[in-house]
């Protein structure tokens, strides 16, 4: 049913194109064809097709030490195990799996990458064909007889495996072909078994015919001949050789003949575990380096195929150790078959990478371990106890301040130099002995309220006789902090962290990489003081933001710290784990009618110029109509224009204007330097509707005298922090009284506005009873509920504390 014609040699080279090709091939020597097992489709004209190239990034012979690096991949082989080819019932192909792996592998042929596939599945389709012959060949008579019940049951003859790859591996082929057309890929097709690598004429005629393939831009498609392959033989490989008993050596074998890059083993697992999938204590190993094998306990094989996750192992360090690097990952799942493979090639975390680098420190994956082990003892600490790790903290930052600023100072010589910062990521960036007095400042106010945070009791209730039930704070468990040329920001979360008892994971750019090592490693010396070094980790592998947030089963909260871009990348990224912060800072000033005119000269002064940067900086600036042409608006303008602030005029106040600044492209821009957008209103409610349909919800500033007016602003606003007569610089958890923020929310739930310790927590319930059961309170029961509310007390850890 899938069968094309297949264009002969005769009909290929009658294309001009094709045929100068191949008189070019032999002029050199070469014969495409000297292979007995080669078939070409030619369904286009190969040489029309446009790509970017890629660039060689290499010279074979050492694997890839990173994953990162494989984005450098040249020369990349995909092996589809029979498990991602064929359908659940082992009956025919799962074709929607295979079209989204196909269009993988067309895309990354088009960029100039050179694609091989080695495939099974002609076993399944063979299968599906003959079994369909069979059925259709039973007497009309004897199936409308047994009915269509029985039909369906009726008995079939068990199938040869020869004789179903012999018949459907012409069929496996088009269809390929009829898949890599849509996409202006030619293909070929190579057959091959274990006995052509013992023959070194073969073995130079199949090395000739892919490089030759290659070059031509053609996917070679290539399968063991299952018509006549002779049945395995266990330990039969020759001395440094692996022997090809299934499609996982053959990929190997031809990874490394070949000198490819990259070798991508996809089957129905996710990748390698230490242990048996699906056992309670398996865990998937990111990396698997050679020495690695005693740690692994191999379970059993997949549903099809001849092949074993122990002999995908095997075959994967062969082919490691003859330079390749290989992936193993899964080619099933559905939610991943549409770009597993392109999500290998740019270096994410996608199943199990193998190298042969080890890297000196802990994986990520082990430093949140580590970190979750160590943050659950920091939160059985006593709150003074936690109050002294942050005191000391503190101290450090202003004794060790030449150390923190000779490091910074590298930093900032390195951004200078490259070019590569704006000057506001430049002046986050820097430290100074002002910037480090006043953290330390905030962290003492952290320590002091780190006394009432962890087991703090928010609620007592008398469910019943001797059955308390009590609603106490603790922490989140392990957090993800990620941020940007602020190293500022560093301890500030720690010490947030370390009063609210949670673990911490910190990811810095690298920009700040110098200064984030010297205040991390403060940080840890503070932690010594009681035993909980481990609590806060600094990631500095070369781990990416987007593989950091697919850690869901490790990390309960992401906290972003950065431009609005990564913020809602981060966003984007992290499906299955909550993300604290906002995306964008488009914080508002409303002057109204009866405004006084010191007073909004300097509340708009001070919400755009003093750090305009900020995410709480002033953006928009909403004037109302009645101000126009007043002394206050005239005031407005010269100020801005004093302060080199460029204006943008929204729609409404272009029309009143005769020559205008420049319109605003759009009335939701957060421009994060000395620009904002003027724009009219005709009443408070219009601003209101205004900053709700523009606005991002962070910070809005209401100016006027009329306290009615400024009520009702306050109370119909729905932004995290609104204000009446006061900047919306305010909105900071150190100006708060916080002592230090993680971040601004904006979201609706759990914390909303500057995040300071508080927002760090959660809460559980505890209840005691003495033997209380459910069927104690049915209508049989003898006991009856009071729910009385009762006096809160403190819990603090390791005791109780009663009213």
């Amino acid at each position: 049913m899938y069968l094309q014609k297949m264009f002969s040699c005769s009909q290929l080279l009658a294309r001009p194109n094709n045929l100068q090709t191949f008189k070019r091939a032999a002029s050199q020597g070469k014969n495409p064809f000297s292979s007995p097992f080669l078939t070409l489709h030619a369904v286009r004209q190969w040489s029309n097709v446009p790509f970017f190239t890629v660039p060689l990034a290499r010279a074979h012979g050492k694997s890839f030490a990173h994953r990162s690096d494989l984005r450098q991949a040249k020369r990349i082989l995909v092996k589809l195990g029979s498990a991602v080819v064929t359908r659940g019932d082992e009956c025919g192909l799962a074709l929607g799996r295979l079209a989204s792996i196909v269009e993988q592998v067309a895309m990354l042929q088009n960029q100039g990458r050179e694609m091989m596939i080695v495939t099974s599945g002609a076993v399944a389709f063979g299968k599906q064909r003959l079994r369909h012959e069979i059925l259709l060949s039973q007497s009309v008579r004897q199936a409308l007889h047994s009915g269509q019940n029985q039909l369906k049951d009726m008995s079939l003859p068990v199938l040869e495996a020869r004789a179903c790859a012999a018949a459907g591996q012409s069929g496996l082929m088009a269809l390929y072909e009829a898949m890599f057309t849509q996409y202006s890929t030619c293909t070929a097709q190579i057959l091959v078994t274990n006995l052509d690598f013992h023959d070194d004429q073969k073995r130079r005629n199949l090395n000739s015919t892919l490089h030759e393939l290659l070059r031509m831009n053609i996917v070679p498609i290539i399968n063991t001949n299952d018509a006549v392959v002779p049945p395995p033989e266990p330990n039969s490989d020759l001395q440094g050789v692996i022997s090809i008993k299934d499609n996982d050596s053959l990929a190997a074998r031809l990874a490394v003949e070949m000198r490819a890059d990259l070798l991508i083993a996809l089957s129905d697992v996710e990748g390698l575990y230490d242990s048996p999938p699906g056992s309670d204590d398996a865990k998937l190993l990111d990396t698997f380096y050679p020495g690695d094998q005693h740690s692994i306990t191999y379970g059993t094989k997949s549903r099809v195929g001849i092949g074993g996750m122990e002999a995908k192992v095997k075959a994967a360090l062969w082919a490691l150790q003859g330079g390749t690097s290989v992936v193993i990952a899964n080619g099933t799942h559905p939610k991943v078959t549409g770009h597993v493979i392109t999500d290998i090639v740019e270096g994410k975390k996608v199943g199990t990478f193998f190298s042969e680098v080890k890297p000196a420190g802990p994986t990520v994956e082990q430093q949140t371990e580590m970190a979750r082990s160590a943050g659950r003892t920091l939160a059985s600490l006593e709150p003074e106890q936690r109050s002294e790790i942050i005191c000391a903290l503190a101290d450090l930052l202003t004794e060790r301040k030449d150390e923190i600023l000779s490091a910074n100072k590298k930093d900032m010589e390195h951004a200078v130099s490259t070019g590569r910062l704006s000057p506001a990521m430049l002046k986050r960036l820097s430290l100074s002995s002002s910037k480090l007095n006043s953290l330390s400042i905030g962290l003492r106010q952290i320590a002091v309220s780190s006394q009432d945070s962890v087991g703090r009791v928010l609620r007592r209730t008398r469910v019943a006789n001797n059955l308390e039930l009590e609603q106490i704070t603790v922490p989140i468990g392990v957090l993800l902090v990620i941020f940007e040329s602020r190293p500022d920001c560093l301890p500030q979360v720690s010490a947030l962290a370390i009063a609210s008892g949670n673990a911490l994971l910190l990811k810095g750019g690298k920009e700040a990489a110098n200064t984030n090592r010297i205040l991390h490693e403060l940080a840890q010396e503070a932690l010594s003081i009681h035993g909980v070094k481990d609590a806060i980790q600094l990631v500095s592998t070369r781990e990416e933001v987007e593989d950091l947030c697919r850690l869901e089963k490790m990390i309960d909260l992401i906290i972003p710290r950065g431009s609005s871009q990564l913020v809602r990348d981060i966003q984007r990224a992290a499906k299955g784990i909550p993300v604290l912060g906002h995306s964008e800072g488009i914080c508002h000033v409303y002057v109204d009618h009866e405004a006084s005119v010191d007073k909004a000269i300097k509340i708009i002064r001070d919400s755009k110029c003093d750090y305009p940067a900020a995410c709480n900086a002033m953006e928009t600036l909403l004037v109302h109509r009645e101000l126009l042409r007043t002394p206050l608006f005239d005031q407005i303008i010269d100020m801005l224009r004093t302060e080199h602030v460029k204006i943008h005029a929204g729609p409404k106040f272009a029309s009143y204007l005769t020559f205008s600044p420049s319109e605003v492209k759009s009335l939701r821009t957060e421009y994060g330097d000395l620009e904002c957008c003027i724009e009219v209103v005709d009443s408070m409610t219009e601003a209101v509707d205004h900053i709700h349909k523009y606005g991002s919800s962070h910070t809005d500033v209401i100016v006027t005298e009329n306290e009615d007016t400024a009520e009702q602003f306050l109370q119909q606003l729905d932004s995290a922090c609104v204000f009446w007569n006061a900047s919306s610089r305010f909105a900071d958890g150190y100006r708060f009284g916080l002592g230090a923020e993680v971040g601004i929310s904006t979201a609706r739930i759990h914390a909303r506005g500057p995040v300071g310790l508080d927002g760090l927590l959660t809460t559980k319930w505890v209840l005691r009873g003495e033997g209380h059961t459910a069927a104690d309170f049915s209508e049989q029961g003898s006991m009856t509920y009071l729910h009385e509310n009762l006096p809160v007390a403190q819990v603090l850890p390791g005791r109780r504390t009663t009213s």
